[in-house]
């Protein structure tokens, strides 16, 4: 009986002299996290490659208090990446390093109780200084007041913008500010769980009124989907940047009335027939790629474990595409992808145009 499952040898790594990028080219070669985390560098090459191609990145947790964030500024500056979608934190706390001040090697055994009476936050085994975060804080509350109208809608997209031009004019060259800069679109579908939804108290308590449209910034996401030929989607964590991004392959039809989108074909059709009432139709735009970092697990029925084969039976992930899990903390894994993607692209990359929505 032929053997078609022994193809491909395992091949052993030797240690000798060799860069990042050809490290993880033996790395393939291996087995569990260490070939994934080879492959997502593969894949993510492919996709910088890839001239019809709109990138999305999803960037969850805090990570940017781990010292996560200027590599989020160099994918953006490279346009590695076209559209982001963070948490609050990530896209607030960052800020506080690109205002001058620091974070702070701790360790994750400690007196919390001590913590708490010299105003020190605690991340795992980062600390922060309390007064660092509220002048953080007391920023975009500033900026809320001082250039922002009261009680007109804005989107998050909207706020990260004017938020961004106003931080490059103040030399803060945070995450909001290079995307600002390189017309790269920032959401925060969760924006207010944050600095963001603190400042608009501080705002609040001097008579300011600050309104954030979350369904404003569903419709606007959405509607990047005009612009977009092929998605390729990279998760760094999971959460809720995750499954808005996610949803951009099979709800942004339901911005139409004929659930198709316009000059789009869509990939996938489907149309329900319901007793008693018209054919509801559905059709699906799925993602041509699909990356994640994570450390969450599927078992437990979570979106940030969820696998992409379970989201190909949603039509989230297009069947077949090339679609690579690394089960990894971020903090290991993404500055070791970002510096083999620096050592084996070297094309300049124009990335999807956006700037209608930059005005």
């Amino acid at each position: 009986m032929k053997n078609t499952y022994c193809k491909k040898k395992v091949k052993a790594i030797k240690v000798n002299k060799k860069s990042i990028s050809q490290l993880l080219g033996e790395m393939q070669n291996t087995g569990f996290q260490g070939r994934k985390l080879a492959e997502i560098v593969d894949v993510w090459e492919k996709m910088i490659r890839d001239p019809r191609l709109t990138i999305v990145l999803g960037y969850a947790g805090s990570l940017s208090t781990t010292g996560q964030w200027e590599i989020i500024n160099w994918l953006i500056k490279n346009r590695y990446i076209d559209v982001l979608v963070g948490t609050g934190a990530n896209l607030s706390e960052d800020i506080v390093e690109a205002m001058g001040y620091s974070y702070w090697k701790g360790h994750h055994v400690v007196n919390d109780a001590e913590l708490l009476k010299a105003d020190i936050n605690r991340y795992y085994d980062v600390f922060g200084k309390e007064t660092d975060y509220m002048e953080m804080t007391e920023l975009i509350a500033k900026f809320y007041v001082e250039n922002l109208k009261e009680n007109i809608p804005y989107s998050s997209r909207e706020v990260f913008y004017l938020f961004g031009n106003w931080l490059r004019k103040k030399g803060i060259n945070s995450i909001v500010a290079t995307a600002a800069k390189y017309k790269v679109p920032v959401f925060c579908p969760a924006i207010v769980d944050s600095p963001y939804g603190d400042a608009g108290l501080i705002a609040r308590s001097k008579g300011f009124n600050l309104i954030l449209d979350n369904m404003k910034d569903y419709t606007e996401f959405m509607s990047l989907s005009e612009k977009i030929k092929d998605t390729g989607v990279i998760y760094i964590g999971g959460g809720v940047p995750k499954d808005f991004i996610q949803l951009l392959a099979v709800t942004a039809d339901l911005l139409y009335p004929e659930r198709e989108i316009p000059g789009k074909k869509a990939k996938i059709f489907r149309a329900k027939r319901v007793k008693g009432k018209k054919n509801l139709v559905e059709t699906y735009y799925p993602h041509k790629y699909a990356l994640q970092i994570t450390t969450d697990s599927p078992q437990w029925g979570g979106l940030s474990g969820c696998t992409f084969e379970e989201a190909t039976s949603w039509g989230k992930e297009e069947i077949g595409a090339p679609k690579v899990q690394c089960y990894c903390d971020a903090t290991i894994a993404l500055p070791i992808i970002t510096h083999a993607l620096l050592e084996r692209v070297k094309i300049k990359r124009k990335g999807t145009d956006f700037s209608h929505l930059l005005k």
